[in-house]
Formats: C-alpha cells, structure tokens, sequence
C-alpha cells in the first residue's frame, strides 16, 4: 500500500486453499524409515529455516504443553504471546507445520513466509517525489501568519479542515499514535519534539528489541514510516510541514524487514507491543506478506489471519484504535471472486482466485479494524484506491496523479507532502498516505475525549465524516469507460465509507 505506482494488479489465481509448500520444494521429498519402537523419532532439519505462528487455545497449562511438542517437532521458541495464545517459532523441518497442528492445545500453526529466513531482495514499497528547492522557497513566500513554511503545499489540510481544527486545538500530547510500519527517523526536526522514545520499539523479528534507535530505518531502507508519521503529528514549530495532529506524540513500531517485506510475527508483535504500552491510535499502512489475501481454509494462511486477529483484538480491547489502509490495486473488495497474481511476493507468485470474504487483506480486513480508501485533490477516489461497500469505512485524502486530479494553487502536486529521513521532506500517494490522515482525526478525537473508548472514538469518527455521496459514474481518466462502480446512498458507500474524515468536529466539544 505504499505508493502511486506498486499498484496491486488483477489476476487469476491457484485454487483457495491449495498449500503452496509443496509446489515451492518445501515438503519432504519421500518418507523416512520408521525409527525403532523403543526411540525417538527422527525430526528431520534438512529444510530451510522458516517462521511459523502457533496458534494455541488460553491457558499457561496449555501454552506449557505445546512448547513441549513444539521442541519434539524440532522447533524453537522464539517468543510466546500468552495473553492470546500466539507463539512464534522458527524450524527447519520441512515438517514441522503439518506436525505441530496435530499436537494437542494447538488450534492452528502456519508459516508466515515462503523465503527462508536470509536477507531477501528489496520489496518495492515507494519512491518518492522529492521536494525541489524551488518549491520550498516558493511554499514559504505564500504561507500565512501561523502556517509552517510548508503548508501552502499541504492541500490535503484543509481537505479535512484540520488547518481550521489547528486553531482550536494541536491535540493533547498526552494521545499517542503509533506508527507500525518501516520505522521512523525521530531525529527529524518535524518529528523530535513529538516522538514518543518509551513507546517505540523494534519488532521485526516477532519479540520486541528496546534497543535505543532500533526503531529508525537503517540506511537504504524504506523512509515509508517516516513519512506516514510526519503526516499524523508532524510539529507545527516553525519549520517543514504540519501533521494532522501536531500536538500528538508519535513512535515507531518497526515491523517490516530490511528487504521491505511485514511479516506476520512482527505485525502481532507490533499490536501487542502498543496494547501494552499505553498506544491510543495505531496506523497500519501496510499489507501483511507474504499474501496480498490470506484464504482462511488454508493451515498456513488460516493460521496468519488467526494470529494477526487475535492480536488486533488484543489492542482494541485495550482501547487502542486500530487504523488500515485499504490498498492500491483499485480492487473492490466485496466482490466474491478477485484475482490475484502477487501472492507470494516473497518467493514465486501464482495465480488464484480468492473470495476476500474467506480470503482477507490483513489487517486492514480483520473485524473491528478502521478502514480507509483514498481521495485525491478533486475529493473523488483515487484512481488506485481498493474500494468496497461494507468494508471500506471512511475516507482521506492520499493523492493522485494531476492528471486526473490536479490540487488548486499554490499546491502543485497531487500527492502527499510529508518527513522523509534525514530531516527531508517528500511526496507520496497511496491509501497508505490516507490512513494517517484518519489516525491523526482519530488522535484529535481522543484529545477532545480523553476517556473515550476505543468503540467509542470510532463511532464518533464515523459519526463526524463527511458524508460524500458517488456521484456521477466514475471515469477517473476520462474515456468514456466506467473505472469502478460505486454502490451505496450518500451516507454510506463503497467509495467513501461514511465520508472524509473531518478534523474540525474531531475538536469540537
């Protein structure tokens, strides 16, 4: 969900359901000999090292026992969630998931990738326009008493009136939004004075690393999360841009690997991490790979979606707001057949068709997660923007090309403008951009209603949208074809969910 252009595309698909190890040289290739009655078993190590999330039903006792069987199947421990029965394990039995879900306690297990554990080729996940000098200097000279020098190029601001919001309330630095994502660079000049260090952690291996920086993009990796905070809470001191809540503290919640890939263990790692440490929002802009949809009638893909649900559920129950992006495959998600050609972008794609009914995109999918398309500079969905009715919940804005919808003056380009690493600032589109526009809301929200909970800051959320109604039948470019249709009234549709968010209520009392 990262960009403009790794947009996901249609295709067909391998039959739901079918494991993929097998036909990926995963599965053993003949069957060993019987050991002796009177020894063990043999567990072979002979495969390549992978991660796997156990799934196991609550209780110490239980959680005790499956450990036990975890190790006889020649797995090891890497970290056990045991308030929601997660365990995450990594194993070179090519065995090993068929093995350990016939062990008693276990309710599913599945391995959350399909590349072994080695340092990956890069997933592309966004190049950014950058900001020229010429156009810094030119934003600067058309900013207004009380704008950062910045602003003048931020029209997704008063897109959501949040530059009005700003003149009643920054938000209260007592509400922290966590962005779970690529990391984020908190020595940003935009991000320092809001960063939240207590709150901020390294979770790509699936256990937590508190190690002081761990949570930063190291060099040459991606600046997605940088970005995606400095649209949530960017500082308004006089400097570069300003966030949808300036006044909001910020961490990083550092999920994603090196190579750019969002692995299950550290996404349930990264929920459980924020429900425990006093998050009040969470904005996922990700997918959770290696599936673009994850069919829950397959043992390893049904044990991915499990996990990362009972860790959403997890934070929410802990009053954590739970915010996702929709997605950039301009897919209409409740549709009972789409094709998808992407899936697993870890090893070799195939082909399949999936219902994402029984076949979701996780997290923005799962239940009780907040889910976000995205409009461009006209206030239309962007071209790129799943969609949905019945899925989608609100809207914000994530930019699109000006070609098909060019921002109004002193603006000049239709993405997001927004931190980059380095003390930089640079431009994204994507639903990845839209979803921190609505945890910013989210965060305002809070603000407004420190003892809200978290059902109750997105009834309001919901509530306080704009209603945006379809419209006329939408030809994004302009020849003469239908691009995607729009079902729903004016208060409710697949498009806009129940509207653009609106900064301006969040604040009011």
């Amino acid at each position: 969900m990262a960009h403009l252009v790794s947009r996901r595309t249609r295709v067909l698909t391998l039959p739901v359901g079918l494991a993929l190890t097998a036909s990926l040289g995963f599965l053993p290739t003949g069957t060993a000999a019987a050991a002796p009655a009177d020894e063990p078993a043999a567990v072979a190590a002979d495969g390549p090292q992978l991660s796997y999330v156990v799934n196991t039903r609550a209780g110490h006792g239980t959680v005790k026992q499956v450990r036990k069987a975890i190790a006889a199947a020649g797995g090891t421990v890497v970290t056990s969630y045991d308030k929601i029965g997660v365990i995450v394990v990594h194993s070179q039995n090519p065995d090993f998931g068929a093995t350990i879900r016939k062990a008693k306690g276990v309710q599913s297990a599945g391995a959350t990738r399909t590349s072994p554990i080695v340092p990956q080729a890069t997933k592309d996940i966004g190049v950014e326009q950058p900001l020229t000098a010429a156009q810094a200097r030119a934003a600067s000279e058309d900013a207004v008493a009380g704008q950062d020098p910045l602003e003048p190029l931020q029209w997704d601001l008063p897109a959501i009136k949040a530059d009005k919001a700003h003149q009643k309330s920054l938000g209260s630095s007592k509400v922290t939004v966590a962005v779970i994502d690529t990391g984020v660079d908190d020595t940003h000049p935009d991000l320092a004075p809001n960063f939240d260090r207590e709150s901020s952690v390294n979770c790509v291996s699936g256990a937590p690393d508190t190690t002081d920086g761990a949570w930063r993009p190291a060099a040459g990796e991606s600046d997605h999360g940088t970005h995606v905070a400095g649209t949530i809470a960017a500082a308004k001191n006089g400097t570069g841009v300003t966030g949808v809540a300036p006044g909001v503290k910020v961490s990083g919640i550092k999920v994603s690997t090196p190579a750019g890939f969002f692995y299950t263990e550290a996404v349930v790692c990264g929920f459980v991490w924020a429900a425990e440490h006093g998050i009040d929002v969470t904005n996922n802009s990700y997918y959770t790979d290696p599936w673009l949809f994850n069919c829950k009638n397959d043992p390893d893909q049904g044990a991915l979606v499990e996990a990362v649900t009972r860790a959403s559920r997890y934070a929410e129950g802990k009053g954590v707001v739970n915010v996702a992006a929709a997605g950039n495959s301009d897919h209409d998600l409740a549709l009972d057949a789409i094709e998808d050609t992407t899936s697993p972008n870890d090893t070799t794609p195939v082909t399949r068709t999936v219902d994402p009914s029984a076949c979701p995109d996780i997290p923005t999918m799962v239940p009780g997660v907040v889910t976000v398309s995205a409009t461009g500079a006209k206030n239309l969905k962007a071209s790129y923007s799943n969609y949905g009715l019945g899925v989608v919940d609100v809207a914000a804005p994530g930019g699109d090309s000006t070609r098909y919808q060019a921002p109004e003056a002193p603006a000049t380009s239709g993405l997001i403008l927004s931190t980059l690493p380095g003390g930089g600032f640079g431009y994204k589109g994507g639903t990845s951009m839209a979803s921190p526009h609505v945890a910013g809301v989210a965060a305002l929200i809070k603000s407004t209603h420190p003892h809200a909970s978290a059902a109750a800051v997105k009834a309001l959320l919901t509530h306080q949208a704009d209603a945006t109604a379809c419209g006329a039948p939408y030809d994004i470019d302009g020849d003469g074809t239908v691009d995607a249709v729009c079902e729903g009234g004016k208060e409710y549709n697949g498009f806009y969910g129940a509207g653009v968010v609106d900064a301006l209520d969040a604040v009011r009392r």
